[in-house]
């Protein structure tokens, strides 16, 4: 510390949650009456320098919303630099949205904020739940230097308290953060929560012990003679008598400056004089070196069903909606900018770390719900529009040797990736328009006569695929025209479920339905093996009589046992913490018989066997609970256990093998009528690693299997994104789900992956007691995950472009006869690359150019090839989709764990 004079920055802000303890709404009506008092007060107070929206444009969409007149007046603080904005759209959960959302919200709140001035240049991260261990590299492409945040380094405990002990990870609120590809950004710790300088007092008397206890604490950790204090906290209306405050403080304590500052002015004196002995932090901030409770990772597993919705609605718009949409406009058709921007928005509404994360009243997830569906349906009629424009396109007249029978049927994959999956889709042909002065009856009979529910399905070679048809009869549709009014027709309608084949990595294949008698019957083959057990030719399971599997990988000739089992325990925390009850001992299936084990589908592409579980469990906590809960006694101290009343538990589980697939299929069907418990299943891996994988935001973090010294917490669940993973040189087991995004690996002596399906709590948690009774989720829950066993370290980068793909569902289109200019399959992107992941694919709204991202998985450089080599313009670009002056070949060397943009003109 230097002996210059001490400077207090004081910076003003409201920590603004969307929602939380209260509806959206309710907190809405709280920013009106917080953004007319502070616009008063920066008109009567010439002294009210600068105020701070938080880090989050959509603070301004909100009151805009409601006084749209006063744009002007917000231009004009911005103009006098009194308001920045950005630089994001929301305060996002960093693990719980994707890559992409995470890279979205910053472009959006980029533009957002460019509309009124300059833009935040400050990675405001206030109260993430963790940070994710790629900030600094997206930062720093973003051209952003410094971030701010208030979790997982250890030198706070929860809210504002400080910890003492030597064990800091950082003796300084400031030091660096760098990521794994070497990105490094200044860090600037909340070592005194956001509330540090809130409701400065006026009176000499309350302000001189109010500033002897802030500025002591303050400068325990500053490392400059730069403190900061900020003035405001969650909600918290705008300190009007400020000016008055800091002028008493002058008086008391003339040693010190006292500065209603900002952040600019803060960041850029704190790195003029910052010291050489700053300590290096790298990756992920998880508060692994915390006692492990409020880390608040099980905010990961809370209203589970809000999370598998997300999944559903981020992948739709990033991995379908728009490369479908960017295929087109490579053809001719206008990118839909704006209708895309609005989804994503929408959808972004629901990504703030109270939202997300499940730790709000009921009332809001019953917005959130709404607010996902209208992002899916603007994503699915974008997916619609764009799938029908390319099909539009596509020379289907090889299948007119089949007649007007012919039912032709596209089929999109846009997950990056080669492969076949097992679709479910519906065609239509035979269509007959009508008007008002037609009968829909003598119309539907018309088509009837002409057509029959039977047929056979072909590939592009024209070769014969197993297919299970369902006729769906005559039904009623309609299109919607651009040039004339909506046009009703009946058509035969038949639902088709194949296996597609290999597919283009970004591109299309299409296929026909023909219809006809006689459609003839293939060789008959089946993947069922005996009543328990299903083979393909990579893979073998067994199902056991209490319902677990086995499964061997006969490429690698590895085994795996005991997959599957299930286990409960109580759970008397709340929306952001597990807490097991003391002497709680674990209910599973394991060695209990299933109620029934049976085949439930036999086709040449796939099969399946079910398994039905029925246990009795505790129908919730014991009485205990719900005093403590209205007593507010702190979750660690609760004694309550789980009551002796119980209550039936019903799993449903459908194992499935495809034809060419290279992992196993689960999907598990739960029927809740308990409360206060967590579901977990259980995986052993019997790897002998000491460590384990787990995808998170542009990597796949290794994390250790054993917390640190500190970790007290008995649960060490974690965060992932589409999966997670353990290796060692011989064997490796990946598990991929559908919005599951808690994990254990269990010190078991198998490194057993105990992934969360559902966890029942009833109280919000944190500073009041509020009741939850949805996050209970009694009723009819799912989830659904993947399991790829492969061969060991050399072959981890194959399973999880595997485990990547599963996710990512095939886009498929009922389309016509007709000419076309385009063939009837094509690839439209092409690469390769050792290591990397496919990330997205959309076009820039200001030059047009299709903007193409990736991410490298490992610490080498690798080599990534774009193909075809006529896109000899292109360029690397940054998460912001800048474009810089010069160009490059279409080969690209990505450096280890690098992001790697890719913008290519279009033609």
């Amino acid at each position: 510390m230097t002996a210059s004079k001490r400077v207090v920055h004081v910076i003003s802000h409201t920590h603004w949650d969307r929602e939380w303890y209260m509806p959206y709404e309710a907190h809405h009506v709280k920013l009106i009456e917080t953004m007319d008092t502070l616009l008063e007060t920066f008109e009567n107070d010439p002294e009210f320098r600068s105020f701070y929206l938080d880090g989050q444009t959509i603070v301004l969409d909100d009151y805009l919303q409601v006084y749209p007149e006063k744009r002007d007046i917000i231009q004009k603080l911005c103009d006098e630099g009194k308001l920045s904005l950005g630089p994001w759209y929301i305060l996002q959960d960093e693990f719980l949205t994707s890559s992409e959302a995470n890279v979205r919200n910053l472009q959006i709140g980029h533009r957002d904020a460019a509309k009124f001035g300059p833009i935040s240049k400050l990675g405001y991260f206030p109260d993430s739940f963790g940070n994710m261990g790629q900030a600094a590299q997206l930062l720093q492409q973003a051209g952003i230097g410094t971030a701010v945040f208030g979790r997982g380094v250890k030198a706070t405990g929860f809210n504002n308290r400080v910890e003492e002990g030597p064990s800091l990870e950082s003796p300084y609120s400031e030091l660096l953060w760098q990521s794994p590809d070497g990105s490094t950004v200044l860090g600037l710790l909340f070592a005194n929560w956001y509330n540090n300088g809130m409701e400065i007092p006026v009176d000499p008397a309350e302000a001189k012990g109010y500033w002897e206890h802030r500025l002591a604490r303050a400068e325990q950790f500053a490392s400059t003679p730069h403190l900061l204090l900020m003035n405001g906290c969650d909600h918290q209306p705008v300190q009007t008598n400020l000016s008055e405050a800091l002028r008493v403080a002058r008086e008391l304590f003339p040693e010190y400056e006292f500065v209603h500052s900002n952040y600019d002015d803060y960041v850029a004196a704190v790195q003029a004089e910052l010291p050489e002995n700053l300590s290096l932090t790298r990756g992920e901030l998880r508060g692994q070196k915390t006692d492990g409770w409020y880390s608040l990772v099980n905010t990961a597993s809370a209203r589970v069903y809000i999370k598998q919705l997300n999944a559903q609605n981020q992948t739709l718009l990033e991995k379908v909606t728009e490369p479908i949409a960017a295929i087109a406009h490579q053809l001719g058709k206008p990118y839909p900018h704006g209708m895309l921007q609005y989804a994503w928005k929408t959808l972004m509404q629901n990504h703030p770390h109270d939202s997300i994360c499940g730790c709000s009243v009921d009332e809001v997830y019953h917005e959130m719900k709404i607010r996902f569906a209208k992002s899916m349906e603007v994503g699915k009629a974008l997916t619609t529009e764009s799938a029908r424009f390319i099909s539009g396109k596509i020379d289907t007249s090889s299948f007119a040797s089949y007649g007007e029978a012919a039912a032709p049927l596209v089929v999109f994959n846009t997950s990056g990736y080669e492969g076949s999956s097992v679709i479910t889709t519906e065609v239509e042909w035979s269509h007959r328009f009508f008007n008002q002065s037609e009968d829909p009856i003598e119309i539907a009979g018309i088509v009837r006569a002409r057509t029959h529910g039977r047929g056979y399905l072909v590939n592009t070679a024209g070769e014969r695929l197993a297919c299970t048809a369902e006729d769906l009869g005559v039904r009623f549709g309609y299109e919607l025209p651009s040039d004339k009014f909506r046009q009703p027709y009946m058509a035969r309608a038949m639902r088709l479920t194949f296996e597609t084949g290999t597919m283009p990595a970004m591109g299309y294949s299409t296929f026909a339905w023909i219809s006809s008698e006689h459609s003839g019957e293939l060789e008959p083959t089946s993947l069922v093996k005996d009543d328990r057990t299903l083979e393909n030719s990579l893979l073998k399971v067994t199902v056991e009589e209490d319902g677990s599997y086995s499964l061997y990988d006969k490429l690698n000739k590895q085994q795996y046992t005991n997959l599957g089992h299930y286990e409960n325990v109580g759970d008397i925390g709340n929306e952001y913490i597990f807490k097991q009850p003391n002497g709680d001992i674990a209910i599973t299936t394991k060695g209990v018989k299933a109620s029934s084990i049976a085949i439930v589908e036999d086709t040449p592409y796939r099969a399946t066997i079910e398994v039905v579980h029925e246990l009795s469990i505790p129908a919730s906590a014991d009485e205990q609970l719900a005093k403590e809960v209205n007593a507010m006694v702190e979750f660690r101290q609760r004694k309550a256990g789980r009551s002796s009343e119980l209550a039936p538990l019903r799993i449903v589980t459908r194992i499935s093998l495809e034809q060419a697939g290279k992992g196993v299929r689960v999907h598990a069907t739960i029927h809740n009528q308990s409360r206060d418990h967590r579901i977990r299943v259980l995986l052993p891996s019997d790897t002998k690693a000491t460590n384990h994988f787990a995808d998170s935001i542009f990597e796949v973090a290794e994390r250790d299997n054993v917390p640190s010294k500190e970790w007290e917490n008995p649960s060490n669940a974690q965060h992932m994104q589409t999966f997670i993973d353990t290796h060692d040189n011989n064997r490796g087991l990946t598990v991929a789900g559908k919005g599951l995004n808690e994990y254990e690996v269990l010190q078991d002596g198998r490194n057993t992956l105990a992934v969360t399906l559902l966890r029942s709590v009833g109280e919000l948690g944190d500073w009041g007691v509020f009741h939850t009774p949805d996050a209970q989720c009694i009723g009819l829950q799912e989830a659904e995950w993947m399991i790829i066993p492969y061969g060991g370290a050399e072959e981890r980068f194959s399973a999880y472009r595997e485990a990547y793909r599963f996710p990512i569902p095939m886009t498929a289109f009922s389309s016509k006869m007709h000419d076309g200019e385009l063939p009837i399959e094509q690839h439209f992107l092409k690469w390769s690359g050792d290591g990397l992941a496919f990330s997205s694919f959309k076009i820039n709204e200001e030059r047009g150019d299709q903007m193409v991202r990736w991410y490298n998985l490992s610490g080498s450089t690798t080599s990534l090839a774009i193909h075809p080599d006529s896109a000899d313009n292109s360029y690397v670009s940054n998460i912001l989709e800048e474009k810089p002056s010069e160009q490059i070949a279409n080969t690209v060397q990505v450096e280890g764990f690098k992001i790697v943009t890719i913008g290519i003109p279009s033609k």
